[in-house]
């Protein structure tokens, strides 16, 4: 029985793959949404754009990313010879003088990988720089799909010991966040805007972590019996809810790291003065 939607025996002009895949009903619309579906894709194009060039200009600046108490978030741990002495802060000479870049190149390459590989992540930059797919229920115009088995993609699969290096980078992260309640002689008891900035970020950062897919995994994956782990059961719930975030998290930690990082420039540089609460 016909429904309309055969496409003809023959073509004169076969269709080529895509969207056109000769598989597909004969359709002359690439698609049937009439919303406006390309403003996601184009917004996160744009955040991310943002940040990238952001944190680019940033991380090969190397000046304004330390002011008594305050530490950039893209420096921390600050691990060459060259970097801006702090006192109790951060710092670990581990690459000596041969380094000569910015130091940040260093320790970015560990938060950033966690990101790149994230599942969210990956979902919102391959609609929105790649268009695999742009929206759902729009059709990609690629012929192929290989999905993540190829390279480069296959290497998504290392997001699971990202992971881990992006909890030591919040451990150390909340260190610099119990130093910020330091005045700028390194005296305790005080607290400053920068102070709860810091704060703000630490906790979107820590939720971000923690709400990742793996840590989800690594909390509860591999039980059989909820009831006989009782314990992990209700950390994988509580997980879960962080989980059910995870994308509204991933860009709120995103914008305040990025927002943490240009306070301590705007201190460091003399533009701003830090205002003291106690």
């Amino acid at each position: 029985m016909a429904t309309g939607t055969e496409p003809p025996a023959t073509e004169p002009h076969p269709r080529s793959g895509g969207v056109r895949a000769g598989t597909r009903a004969a359709i002359d619309a690439p698609h049937l949404r009439t919303d406006r579906w390309w403003l996601a894709p184009a917004g996160t194009v744009a955040g991310l754009l943002a940040f990238i060039v952001y944190s680019t200009w940033r991380a090969f600046a190397n000046a304004d990313y330390y002011a008594a108490p305050y530490v950039s978030p893209f420096y921390s741990p600050c691990l060459a010879e060259n970097c801006e002495p702090m006192k109790a802060g951060p710092n670990w000479e581990i690459f000596g003088g041969w380094w000569g870049i910015s130091p940040a190149i260093i320790i970015l390459i560990f938060p950033l990988g966690f990101r790149l590989t994230c599942y969210y992540y990956r979902k919102a930059y391959y609609r929105g720089f790649w268009a695999s797919p742009p929206a759902c229920a729009v059709a990609e115009p690629h012929r192929k799909y290989t999905g993540e088995t190829r390279f480069p993609l296959v290497l998504q699969n290392i997001h699971r010991y990202f992971f881990y290096a992006a909890l030591l980078v919040a451990g150390i992260l909340t260190y610099d966040t119990v130093l910020a309640f330091r005045d700028e002689n390194y005296e305790w008891g005080h607290m400053g805007l920068g102070t709860l900035v810091f704060l703000v970020n630490i906790v979107l950062i820590w939720a971000y972590t923690l709400s990742c897919h793996s840590c989800r995994h690594i909390v509860g994956g591999k039980l059989k019996h909820f009831s006989k782990h009782p314990v992990r059961y209700r950390m994988w719930q509580w997980v879960g809810k962080l989980n059910a975030r995870h994308m509204l998290l991933a860009w709120a930690s995103l914008v305040s790291v990025a927002l943490a990082d240009f306070y301590v420039y705007l201190v460091a540089s003399g533009a701003f003065d830090d205002p003291r609460f106690f």
